[in-house]
């Protein structure tokens, strides 16, 4: 047996069954102890290696047989390294080590920890069957079932074959979640799809947190419906209702914005129980009632599209600010009609006159029968004579 650390029997004299203090520290290892220990000594017949004890331990041939040489190059005597104890003792009373188990077992604990934790990791691509990508993390082989692999993560494996896609994943590093996890059947299940899914619930936790009303923030549409358009400022959708979209009356979204198109937008208000976050694209730009007596004068004449019909007019939305006015019934046609379909139609764009603005009430007097005869705005004027 190979002695360690220069313990030696009692001296003559000394009390029967009386150990020197210092060997009560020595802890004694078990089958599946994880120790880190010492290189000693490198030959063919095995690595030797101290971890502290009486006897010094040894990773035998067997293992070495089975290890990558370019592995084993890289050991050097005086490293640190950390084995798994497979046997107390052999034949000759060492510990039987071994650096691969000790590996395997470390990875497995990472693991274990990962999946108890819920935490999201990257692992690499090693390979794939039909039914999914094959993964290393370490020693241990993790699988990733075809239903939990992200397919719309990878644009450019779009349009692939299935085996393509698979190929094209190997070598590189996917987000990735544990599942499901069975040591004994030597069973790893992992997930791309949740590990995603846990990455875009973090980063929203983490902007609803940092979120501020007044701010202003850059996003892309992404959505749109009746009452609004949706956001994404990077991992949470925000929406911008349809009355914050422009200050002048609109009757869908898509007349102001599209999806895929990039805004700058303001934070109206934070709900962070409830995961909302309201936003507008009008309080980014003047509001054009402020500006409308600068701006227009009565006898102008501009372009607006007929919005609304009611019996006693029709409203018109200027083309250049959005600002709605009231072409009254009376101002429509020289000749007397019954309703304002009559002359117009809800999407007509024409020429009309101011005849009266009152900035305090927001209200916009314009008149389609006093046009006849008056310039038309300068967009429309005819090109001088050559």
């Amino acid at each position: 047996m190979v002695n360690q650390g220069g313990l030696s029997s009692p001296k003559k004299g000394e009390e029967e069954g009386v150990q020197p203090a210092f060997e009560y520290s020595i802890k004694i290892p078990r089958r599946g102890d994880i120790l880190e220990g010492t290189v000693m000594g490198i030959s063919p017949g095995g690595i030797l290696i101290d971890v502290g004890t009486k006897a010094e331990g040894i990773v035998p041939a067997r293992e070495l047989q089975r290890m990558d040489p370019e592995a084993i190059e890289e050991i050097r005597v005086g490293e640190q390294v950390l084995v798994y104890v497979v046997a107390t003792e052999d034949k000759e009373g060492n510990l039987v080590l071994s650096l691969m188990k000790a590996q395997l077992e470390r990875d497995w604990r990472n693991i274990e920890n990962l999946f108890a934790e819920g935490k999201v990791f990257e692992g690499t691509v090693t390979g794939h069957n039909k039914g999914g990508l094959l993964v290393h993390i370490g020693k241990v082989q993790g699988f990733v079932p075809a239903s939990q692999i992200a397919y719309y993560e990878h644009p450019e494996l779009q349009g692939k074959s299935r085996e393509e896609f698979r190929n094209g994943l190997i070598g590189t590093k996917i987000p990735l979640k544990v599942i499901e996890l069975d040591r004994r059947r030597n069973r790893l299940i992992l997930s791309e799809k949740a590990a995603l899914d846990h990455l875009r619930k973090e980063r929203k936790e983490r902007l609803l947190a940092e979120l501020q009303e007044g701010e202003i923030r850059h996003g892309v549409v992404s959505s749109l419906c009746d009452f609004g358009a949706f956001v994404d400022l990077g991992g949470i959708n925000g929406l911008i209702h349809i009355s914050e979209l422009s200050w002048g009356r609109i009757s869908h979204p898509s007349e102001v914005v599209r999806v895929g198109e990039e805004v700058d937008v303001y934070v109206l208000n934070v709900d962070r129980e409830e995961g909302r976050i309201g936003l507008s694209l009008k309080r980014l730009q003047p509001e054009p009632w402020s500006q409308i007596e600068w701006k227009y004068s009565i006898g102008q004449l501009v372009r607006g599209i007929i919005t609304n019909l009611t019996e006693f007019g029709a409203f018109a939305r200027l083309e250049e600010d959005g600002i709605e006015g009231l072409i009254h019934i009376s101002e429509l046609s020289d000749e007397e009609i019954a309703h304002p379909k009559e002359v117009v139609n809800i999407g007509d764009t024409l020429t009309l006159k101011i005849i009266s603005i009152d900035p305090d009430r927001r209200r916009l007097g314009l008149s389609l029968r006093q046009v006849k005869g008056a310039e038309p705005p300068e967009d429309e004027a005819p090109p001088p004579a050559a």
